[in-house]
């Protein structure tokens, strides 16, 4: 495998390559993948178009993993964390299917719909206030997601049925402006979307990898009963095609925030760990994660410190005070957070039982979940502020006083407050003797 193939592509939205004969929504370094690789056999005409849909007719299932799967060499040998480019919003284009797309499908000729969008996000740019991403999801018509359809995160909203003849109206009042478009009426999209990069007329890899990913999401999905709370479907290349699986996940955090996080190196075996631990449980396997939508490379790789603290839980919103909370109150977690069966059970809060009988569907689809996390949430940092201080200011406090055990939750702030109120008092009685006796 020659050195240059091993090249991480450019992961910058929109940027545009050397190449004139193209400008990618979701970039590729021209050197990264295996299009030049002699058994890929793909069929383009002049304009770019993909004509032949039996991508991997021409090798064995064993022989492609071993090469290009999950078998391959380079499979989860890098760095993961802070691979993702810092983006703030990203637009799905739903259009046909893998097998049909082109290796630059924004620029192939017959592809109007694509190449009109991404000549119209490009342009516009520089006048949008939030750095945007576009990638091609798939799209059949009659189905939930039709050719066309326009997906938004975190905004969690669809535009149905966009054609060519809209896209510059499109561009300006929904990404431009950042409001609506008049013609559409926009959907509220609910639950989980996952996307699996699929594409294999732009990398091998991806094309091998994507679609046993998929199959294994939607088994899960229909075995625990999570149609429609997660939806999952192939995209366009993402960027970090040696990363392949790529998965990205969107959906509301605890706190009710839409988050994107990108997964890499990812394997059929990992996703029943996906849904029960990330979608269900609201926590990063930080093991697989890249980055998350909304952070920068340095802050993507900060926050997984930030997670990875000695005690070994990995929290999506914990922050450096409720790490710390956690390894003092609960030693015994860590067994119980191995855990990823579906179904499985897991710590909660640092109670002494293991056990968790709710299942997945039930977490996901539990009307109070949001509302029960956030209390708990808002409780845990207010708790955990206090220990946090009260462990850093330990050292000084020993230096000068011996407190007794009762007082030793209180503050030093408020050692000293209680110490101004009784001089404060004293101060009073005895001006208020002085005064007695002059009278």
């Amino acid at each position: 495998m020659a050195s240059a193939r091993d090249r991480d592509d450019s992961l910058l939205p929109f940027t545009t390559p050397p190449s004139t004969s193209s400008s990618p929504i979701v970039i590729s370094d021209p050197l990264d993948g295996f299009l030049s690789d002699p058994n890929s056999h793909i069929g383009t005409s002049a304009s770019g178009s993909f004509q032949n849909e039996g991508l991997l007719a021409d090798t064995s299932a064993s022989s492609s993993d071993a090469e290009f799967g999950f078998s391959r060499g380079e499979f989860r040998t890098s760095q993961l964390a802070g691979t993702v480019e810092f983006y703030e919003r990203h637009v799905f284009l739903c259009y046909k299917n893998p097998q049909v797309w082109p290796p630059r499908i924004e620029a192939a000729e017959f592809d109007r719909l694509p190449r009109l969008l991404h000549a119209a996000v490009m342009a516009r740019r520089v006048d949008m206030r939030k750095e945007t991403r576009l990638t091609i999801c798939e799209g059949h018509d009659g189905t939930e997601t039709s050719n066309g359809d326009v997906l938004i995160f975190p905004d969690m909203i669809r535009y149905r049925r966009l054609t060519h003849f809209d896209v510059d109206t499109f561009v300006e009042e929904v990404l431009v402006k950042d409001g609506e478009w008049l013609p559409g009426t926009p959907e509220t999209l609910r639950g989980s979307y996952v996307f699996v990069c699929s594409h294999g007329s732009r990398d091998r890899r991806c094309g091998v990898c994507g679609p046993p990913l998929i199959s294994r999401f939607r088994e899960e999905i229909d075995l625990h009963g999570l149609q429609g709370k997660v939806s999952v479907r192939p995209c366009s290349h993402i960027g970090g095609h040696k990363y392949a699986g790529n998965v990205i996940i969107f959906g509301s955090n605890i706190n009710k925030e839409v988050t994107g996080h990108w997964y890499g190196y990812v394997a059929p075996e990992d996703v029943p760990q996906l849904l029960e631990q990330h979608i269900g449980r609201g926590e990063i396997v930080d093991w697989l994660w890249r980055g998350q939508m909304g952070l920068s490379e340095e802050l993507q790789k900060k926050s997984q410190e930030l997670r990875l603290q000695p005690n070994g839980e990995s929290n999506v919103e914990k922050s450096s005070t409720e790490l710390i909370q956690t390894k003092e109150r609960g030693m015994n977690t860590g067994p119980c957070r191995s855990q990823v069966e579906i179904g499985g059970c897991y710590q909660e809060n640092g109670s002494s039982s293991c056990c968790q009988n709710t299942s997945l569907t039930d977490r996901i689809s539990s009307p109070d979940l949001n509302m029960m996390a956030t209390q708990a949430t808002s409780e845990k940092k207010k708790s955990s502020s206090k220990l946090l201080s009260r462990r850093s200011k330990a050292a000084s406090a020993r230096k000068f006083c011996a407190m007794p055990t009762w007082s030793e939750s209180w503050e030093r702030e408020d050692t000293y407050a209680a110490l101004a109120i009784v001089c404060a008092a004293v101060s009073v009685g005895v001006a208020y003797s002085c005064y007695k006796q002059l009278r």
